[in-house]
């Protein structure tokens, strides 16, 4: 026991620092290489979380290239939008900016009403579009939207990324299997907004025309950014991808009411992340659906309703006009 003990006192005194023994080694004493190659190997939120821990980690964590390779593995067009004459000037900070904005789902309408000032509209619109089939990109677009036109502000709201063109994958599509990243970007105010559920919420096979529209939906309250991928059964290709938004009840939101949802959900915070807000954002459109159907047979209903009584009404006049002519 004396033995072991002695060993063990050895042990601790060549350990301590002040007999030249081995010193404590911390995270920070890596070379600053190693621990850049260890950050660009998390996930943006790690990445964000990690640069709060202290101000050596924050500087390695808001590295412009860390962050920009982390936009592109997410988002491909995003090496388009730099290059687009409406993102001009944007800084090192844009690609960590975009994240912060674009990666979290958009706040309900409740989350954005606490604003005291309705923001400006923006006057263009850039949707940066990703689709990918099992995790391979099939389709990678940058398309800017001139929203101040009285046309776009006074029709249905709708962007159009792929319109009638259509285009085959590697494989046969499978529209459950797809995944799409939508972003609206307003080049005016820097601000970005996801409008896809990345995961599909619903699809919809049309067995009369043979098509699929797997549905990408976010629910802002009142209304709802229906991004929506429609597949050819019939050739096995991507047909259309485009962005519309819509009322309570599936109507079509005019461009202006549309872009004031739009700009209210760019301005609002941010909920959610990863897999749990994509279970959310399939609950609210569950939930948007329920309520649409709910509403539509009460509407039955009451014009099943207002039909009877005018059917009594004119059943009624009829009788009385038929003893009129009786008693005469």
């Amino acid at each position: 026991m004396a033995a072991s003990s002695q060993t063990e006192e050895s042990m601790m005194n060549y350990d301590s620092p002040a007999c030249g023994g081995a010193a404590e080694t911390v995270i920070e004493d890596l070379p600053t290489d190693v621990l850049s190659l260890v950050l660009r190997r998390l996930d943006g939120a790690s990445l964000a979380a990690l640069g709060c821990a202290s101000s050596s980690f924050h500087d390695l964590a808001t590295d412009p290239d860390t962050w920009r390779g982390l936009c592109l593995a997410l988002w491909p067009s995003v090496a388009g939008l730099l290059d687009n004459s409406c993102c001009r000037g944007t800084g090192d900070g844009f690609h960590r900016a975009l994240f912060a904005d674009a990666f979290p789902f958009p706040a309900t309408a409740a989350a954005a009403a606490t604003a005291t000032v309705a923001p400006a509209l923006p006057s263009r619109l850039v949707s940066a579009v990703d689709l990918h089939h099992k995790g391979v990109c099939i389709m990678s677009r940058v398309v800017e939207t001139d929203a101040s036109s009285a046309w776009f502000l006074g029709s249905p709201f709708r962007v159009d990324a792929l319109l009638q063109e259509g285009f085959s994958a590697a494989s046969s599509i499978t529209p459950a299997e797809l995944t799409l990243s939508w972003l609206l970007l307003d080049p005016t105010s820097g601000r970005a907004v996801n409008a896809s559920s990345r995961r599909p919420v619903s699809v919809d096979r049309s067995w009369l025309t043979g098509e699929t529209v797997a549905r990408f939906t976010v629910v802002l309250g009142g209304v709802a950014l229906d991004a929506a991928v429609t597949c050819d059964d019939r050739f096995g290709h991507v047909r259309e991808v485009s962005l519309c938004v819509e009322d309570g009840d599936g109507g079509g939101v005019s461009g202006r009411d549309g872009l004031a949802a739009v700009a209210a959900a760019m301005a609002a915070p941010r909920q959610g992340r990863g897999a749990e807000a994509e279970a959310q954002a399939a609950r609210q459109y569950g939930e948007l659906v329920k309520g649409k159907s709910a509403r539509k047979e009460w509407k039955a209903r009451r014009e099943g309703l207002v039909d009877l009584c005018c059917s009594g009404v004119g059943a009624a006049a009829f009788v009385g006009f038929l003893v009129m002519l009786t008693c005469r």
